[in-house]
C-alpha cells in the first residue's frame, strides 16, 4: 500500500470539511451579507467553514444550566446573569470569555438551546464590547474570537432571524477590519502568529477577499520563517506552544486545499518540521515534556494533530536549534533541557531549567519537573520557573537564571522576563550500547565563578540512569572563601511513592504500576522531601522528591544511578 503523505492526509481532511460544514448552512448563507465598514468591500457569502480541531467538553453547557461559567481553570457563578455582566475572576478568564474558544463546547452539545445561547451571546458581545479598547480589542483576543465565529458560523448564523444575522456578520466583518490594522500591534512571537493565521482563516474563508490573501500569505510566511526554528521547535522554547500552533496550522492548511489554492511553502515546511519535533519532546506516556511553559498536558489536542503525522514523516535525530537532547534505549526515554533562555523579549514563560531532565519508563514517569501552574494559580509561578522546581542543581539556593524585574517589561509580557546561563555546551554519544549525555552551562559563572557539569548515562537496555553532577571552574580551579550549599532535586508524579532504603545514601521509588526502582548516590547526602507538582488544572499538588545535599568549595562531584529493581520471583 502506498504511504499516505501529511499532504495527503491534509487534503483528505479539507475535502471533507468542504463538502460536510459548508453544506450545513449554505442556506443560511446565500444571502448578501452586510458591507464591512473598512475597507468598503462586501461579504458576498462564507465560502468555506474552517474546522475546529480542539477537543469540545459537551458538560460545559450543563454548567452552565447549573450558573457556572468555568474557563482559564476559573469558575465564575453566573446567578442568573450574563457572563458579560459579572466580574471575571481573573484576567486570563475574561481574555478566553471574549476570545469565544468556549462555543465549540456550546455546538458540540446537539443540544438547540444550548446553541440559540452561544448565538444571543455573541449577538450581546457585538452590543457591548464592539468598541471596547480594552481586553476585547487586544489583537490576539480579536484573532481568538475571528477563528472561533468562523469555525463556529452554523451555530451563530444557521436559524438566526434576519436581526441578528446581520449584526453578527456585520461585527465580524468589522472585527477583521480592526484586526487587519492592528496585528502588528500585537506582542513579538505567539500572539502576532495568532493574528496572521486570523487573517489568513478569513481571507480564505470569506467572499470577496481573494486579492488580500497574497499578502496574507507573505506576512505568515515571514512570520513562520523565525518563529519556527530549524528542528521544528517554537523560538521560545514552549513545547506546549507547538501544539497550540498546530491546531490552527493544520486547520488553516485544509482551508487553502478546500480554497484549491496551493499551500504556501513555508507554511508545509512548518507542519513538516514541527510535528516530528513534538514526537522528540513526548515521553513514553504520550505527553509531552514540562519545560519553559508547559503547564497541564493537552492530551487530546496532542493526541489530535500527531494524529496528521501517523509515521509519514521522518523523526528527528537531534534537537540542536531547539537545544533538547532526547536519551532513548530499551523502554526507557530521558529528554533533558540543554539551552539557554530564548531571547529577552520571548522569554515570559521560560524557566531556570538549564540541564534539567524528565524520564519515562514504560508509560510510567520516572523523573518529571514542576511545569506551570494554570491561570488559577497565578501566585505559584515565580516558584514554578526556579532552578528548584526542575530536576537539576540549584547553588546556593538561587537559580541559575535570573529575573529581570522590570515593572514596563511584566506589564508588557505578562510576566517577568529571565536572562543567563549566557553559554551551554552539550553533545550526546554512545558508549558500549549505552546512550551518553554530555552538557554544561554558566549560569553561576557570574555570581560564584562555578560551572554546572552534567553526564546522564543511559544504559542499553533503559534500566540503569547514571549521573554525574560537577561544580568546578572553567578554565581554572575555584577556591571559594566560603562553603556555599548545593541541592540536586529529582522530582517525582503526585501519587509515587518514595522512602529511604536500606543501605545509606539509597532511596527506593514505587510507581503507579508496582515497579520499583532503587536510587543511590555519592558525595552528597540523600534525603527525601516534599514537592509540589504545578501542571494540574486544580491547581499544585503535593508530591515528593529526592534532594541530594552538600556543600562546595569550588570543586564538588556527585554521582548517582537510578536502576530498576528486578523482582524475583519463586519458581
Amino acid at each position: 500500500m502506498a504511504e499516505v503523505t501529511l499532504k495527503d492526509r491534509l487534503r483528505k481532511a479539507a475535502s471533507v470539511v468542504d463538502a460536510g460544514k459548508r453544506s450545513a448552512i449554505v442556506g443560511a448563507l446565500a444571502a448578501p451579507l452586510k458591507r464591512w465598514t473598512e475597507p468598503k468591500t462586501p461579504i458576498d457569502h462564507l465560502l468555506i467553514v474552517p474546522p475546529d480541531l480542539r477537543t469540545a467538553d459537551p458538560s460545559f453547557w450543563h454548567e452552565m444550566e447549573h450558573g457556572q461559567f468555568g474557563l482559564a481553570g476559573s469558575i465564575a457563578f453566573l446567578r442568573g446573569c450574563s457572563p458579560f455582566v459579572i466580574e471575571p475572576p481573573n484576567a486570563a478568564w475574561a481574555r478566553e470569555l471574549h476570545g469565544f474558544g468556549w462555543l465549540r463546547n456550546l455546538d458540540a452539545t446537539g443540544n438547540e438551546e444550548a446553541r440559540t445561547t452561544g448565538r444571543q451571546l455573541a449577538l450581546e458581545w457585538t452590543i457591548r464590547f464592539e468598541t471596547d479598547r480594552a481586553v476585547p480589542a487586544e489583537p490576539a483576543i480579536i484573532a481568538r474570537r475571528l477563528i472561533s465565529w468562523l469555525s463556529h458560523a452554523n451555530l451563530l448564523l444557521e436559524g438566526a432571524d434576519k436581526e441578528t444575522y446581520g449584526a453578527i456578520t456585520a461585527s465580524l466583518g468589522r472585527q477583521l477590519a480592526q484586526l487587519s490594522r492592528s496585528w502588528r500591534e500585537a506582542p513579538t512571537g505567539y500572539p502576532r502568529l495568532l493574528a496572521l493565521m486570523a487573517l489568513a482563516f478569513a481571507t480564505l474563508s470569506l467572499a470577496g477577499h481573494d486579492r488580500q490573501i497574497k499578502d496574507i500569505e507573505n506576512e505568515l510566511a515571514s512570520e513562520l520563517a523565525w518563529q519556527v526554528l530549524a528542528d521544528g521547535g517554537h523560538v521560545t522554547r514552549n513545547p506546549g506552544l507547538l501544539v497550540e500552533l498546530l491546531l490552527d496550522l493544520l486547520p488553516l492548511s485544509q482551508c487553502f486545499n478546500a480554497r484549491d489554492r496551493k499551500l504556501p511553502e513555508r507554511l508545509g515546511e512548518a507542519l513538516e518540521r514541527m510535528l516530528p519535533m513534538l514526537r522528540y519532546l513526548r515521553l513514553g506516556n504520550g505527553m509531552i515534556t514540562r519545560f519553559n511553559g508547559v503547564s497541564c498536558a493537552p492530551a487530546a489536542g496532542l493526541a489530535t494533530v500527531l494524529a496528521y503525522d501517523a509515521g509519514s514523516l521522518p523523526q528527528l535525530g537531534e534537537a540542536r536549534a531547539s537545544n533538547y537532547a532526547r536519551l532513548e534505549r530499551g523502554d526507557s526515554i530521558v529528554v533533558a533541557d540543554v539551552g539557554r533562555p530564548p531571547p529577552l523579549a520571548l522569554s515570559a514563560s521560560a524557566q531556570a531549567g538549564c540541564l534539567s531532565f524528565e524520564m519515562s519508563v514504560g508509560k510510567q514517569l520516572l523523573f518529571v519537573n514542576g511545569g506551570v501552574p494554570g491561570a488559577a494559580s497565578a501566585d505559584w509561578y515565580p516558584a514554578a520557573r526556579a532552578t528548584a522546581s526542575h530536576n537539576t542543581l540549584t547553588l546556593a539556593e538561587k537559580s541559575s537564571s535570573r529575573l529581570i524585574v522590570h515593572r514596563k517589561l511584566e506589564a508588557l509580557m505578562g510576566a517577568a522576563p529571565i536572562r543567563y546561563p549566557d553559554r551551554v555546551d552539550w553533545r550526546t554519544e554512545e558508549a558500549e550500547g549505552a546512550a551518553v549525555l554530555e552538557a554544561s552551562h554558566d549560569g553561576y559563572r557570574r555570581r560564584y565563578e562555578l560551572i554546572h557539569s552534567r553526564r546522564l548515562q543511559l544504559s542499553a537496555d533503559g534500566a540503569q540512569l547514571a549521573g554525574r553532577d560537577r561544580l568546578d571552574g572553567l578554565s581554572t580551579k575555584v577556591r571559594l572563601r566560603n562553603d556555599l550549599p548545593f541541592a540536586i532535586h529529582f522530582h517525582l508524579l503526585p501519587g509515587t511513592s518514595c522512602g529511604l532504603g536500606a543501605a545509606p545514601n539509597e532511596a527506593i521509588i514505587t510507581l503507579a504500576d508496582g515497579q520499583r526502582w532503587r536510587f543511590s548516590a555519592r558525595g552528597a547526602s540523600l534525603a527525601v522531601d516534599e514537592s509540589a507538582y504545578f501542571a494540574e488544572s486544580a491547581g499544585p499538588r503535593r508530591a515528593l522528591q529526592i534532594v541530594l545535599r552538600g556543600v562546595t568549595f569550588g570543586e564538588t562531584e556527585v554521582n548517582w544511578l537510578a536502576d530498576r529493581i528486578v523482582e524475583e520471583t519463586a519458581e
